[in-house]
């Protein structure tokens, strides 16, 4: 678990016969342990056999950010961030820089290295998001940081 995601590792990779693809898509399931899968199943402890990963993705048809999963040979990873939504309002990147700052990053630098934009570009977006009120500016000069109104506390100074 780390402040902005859960990620859930798996050893073994995908059931032989099932492809990326079908497991993407969460339509066709292939049990490992039919036995456990049972008893979990009598024990009220799952509900379906084969439903995660098309609830996950449902789940997540809100949110900024989506879930990811990488397949390796040998092993499979859920990355499940949490889940943010952002004002429907914004434009795709300004949406981007709304995202960067609600998770955490405050300054200029630390915001054009999780969006990718170059400085310019980003602080026109970043001006734009104060100006509607998305985002708060604090202080001038170098130490300038930016924030979500509701993230602002009193020793944020």
């Amino acid at each position: 678990m780390f402040d902005d995601r859960i990620e859930i590792v798996s050893p073994g990779g995908l059931p032989s016969g099932l492809s990326k693809e079908e497991y993407l898509l969460g339509k066709i399931s292939i049990l490992r342990n039919p036995i456990l899968a049972n008893v979990f199943y009598r024990l009220g402890l799952i509900e379906q056999f084969g439903t995660g990963i098309r609830r996950i993705i449902s789940s997540y048809q809100g949110s900024f950010i989506k879930p990811k999963f990488k397949i390796f040979e040998n092993s499979i990873v859920i990355i499940l961030p949490l889940f943010q939504s952002v004002p429907v309002n914004l434009s795709e990147d300004e949406g981007k820089i709304y995202q960067a700052v609600q998770s955490g990053n405050e300054t200029t630098s630390k915001i054009n290295e999780v969006v990718g934009f170059g400085r310019t570009k980003s602080l026109r977006l970043i001006n734009s998001l104060v100006k509607k009120d998305y985002l708060i500016k604090v202080w001038e000069g170098r130490g300038t940081k930016y924030m979500l109104p509701k993230q602002i506390k009193l020793n944020s100074y």
